[in-house]
């Protein structure tokens, strides 16, 4: 992996570290386990990166800023079976842990810390790496998603910022189920999710078809992807989605980069290397510096094998730390019929 040479003395990007976050996970038997933050954190510390970036703690958040998405019936479900840390969640993908509640606190009120930073001057662009908990809905867990913090983020900025132009772009080999339905009937929420193809992998949603509903129809794009989806029909696909958001001008943007699209991932059957998060990190930095004053939140999402993990989120901070320095490669654009199969 080929890093861009870093910003000298020009902290511009802030990076959340620490145990409140990595114990958001479900025992080491299980895919999303205890070492994807040391992971990431052991290889953000071997490049140096740390000396690029501000290094955070984790902020807890309050029950009242969970239920700005959530609905209080449930996130009391999750407050009592985090006490005991037994059954599930959801039908069996998202087992309960003792600790589980405060550990969402630290996810979901990481973010919101990293928004206020941003929208208070501190920084221009967050990297959160235990985060972007995407297919929780309002009412339940989901896929390894206890709460979904992208949703809380989306009416934080709305609720306390009055920022209703908002684009939530993602990444991660699962459609942001969670997200794209909470918001299908909000046109002010601009919606682009590439994807392996639902009908090969978890959720099994995200069709083409999928534009959003009612007056939000034609503000979401979903891109579904075939197994074995590689960097090269990516780049085909992404100026598709560049010319998207452009388009819906946003005022804040919110970024799942997951690295479960990454090849050799347990779970998924995607072929990405980590230069598509690098550059799509660069492309949207680019596009927050053009409509939004630079404001770009990117969470962690996805990711179990740990090496890709590591190797994708180190790429994804680099690509921010660099943006303002580093032009990006240009690419042949292609339609979306076309390159789909």
């Amino acid at each position: 992996m080929v890093y861009c040479k870093l910003m000298a003395n020009e902290h511009s990007c802030c990076v959340y570290l620490g145990d409140e976050l990595a114990r958001y996970a479900f025992g080491s038997n299980h895919p999303f386990g205890p070492l994807r933050h040391e992971s990431f954190k052991n290889a953000l510390l071997s490049q140096k990166l740390d000396l690029a970036v501000d290094i955070l703690p984790p902020s807890a958040t309050t029950q009242n800023r969970l239920e700005l998405f959530h609905r209080h019936e449930y996130i009391e479900k999750v407050r009592r079976l985090s006490k005991f840390g037994a059954g599930y969640l959801d039908q069996g993908d998202t087992p309960a842990f003792t600790g589980m509640y405060e550990a969402v606190l630290a996810v979901a009120g990481s973010v919101c810390d990293a928004i206020d930073r941003l929208l208070t001057g501190t920084y221009k662009r967050a990297f959160i790496p235990i985060a972007g908990l995407h297919h929780a809905r309002r009412h339940s867990a989901a896929g390894f998603c206890v709460v979904n913090d992208c949703g809380i983020a989306i009416e934080y900025l709305r609720n306390r910022y009055g920022i209703r132009k908002i684009a939530y772009v993602d990444i991660d080999a699962h459609h942001a189920d969670g997200v794209y339905y909470s918001f299908a009937d909000d046109p002010d929420l601009i919606f682009v999710d590439f994807h392996e193809d639902g009908r090969f992998l978890y959720p099994g949603s995200g069709d083409i078809s999928e534009t959003g509903e009612g007056d939000a129809k034609g503000t979401k794009l979903n891109i579904p992807m075939p197994p074995g989806a590689d960097d090269d029909l990516f780049m085909k696909l992404w100026p598709r989605a560049e010319a998207f958001l452009r388009n819906g001008e946003p005022e804040f943007i919110l970024l799942q980069c997951g690295a479960d699209s990454i090849d050799g991932d347990p779970i998924t059957h995607m072929a990405y290397s980590p230069c598509v998060h690098a550059y799509v990190v660069s492309r949207i930095c680019a596009l927050a510096d053009e409509f939004c004053n630079g404001h770009v939140v990117a969470m962690g999402g996805g990711g179990y094998n740990l090496d890709n993990l590591a190797r994708a989120w180190v790429a994804s901070v680099n690509a921010m730390v660099e943006a303002e320095q580093t032009t990006s490669p240009q690419f042949s654009p292609g339609s979306l019929e076309q390159a789909l199969p």
